[in-house]
């Protein structure tokens, strides 16, 4: 293995590391969403259905950042393009 290599590799790795960390951001959110979705619920019950349906896609939406992350870090790790 050559050195320019070995470097790639160690630098595709901390890369997949900081790109996993993107992976808090959506949890944090969608635990904030569901909170204040809970909010809404307790103070105006007869919207149960239209609070639900939206927090529900902007969790999805938050998810789908998550995810991203996770394909970033895996094409780093296993599919390197740059090697």
């Amino acid at each position: 293995m050559e050195m320019t290599e070995a470097i790639v590799k160690a630098a595709s790795a901390i890369g997949a590391g900081i790109a996993m960390i993107a992976g808090i951001g959506p949890g944090i959110g969608q635990g904030y969403a569901a909170g204040k979705a809970a909010e809404a619920v307790g103070r105006q019950p007869e919207a149960k259905g239209e609070v639900t349906s939206t927090m529900l896609f902007g969790c999805a939406v938050a998810e789908s950042t998550g995810i991203y992350s996770l394909v970033v870090a895996m094409i780093l790790l296993f599919a390197n393009p740059l090697i």
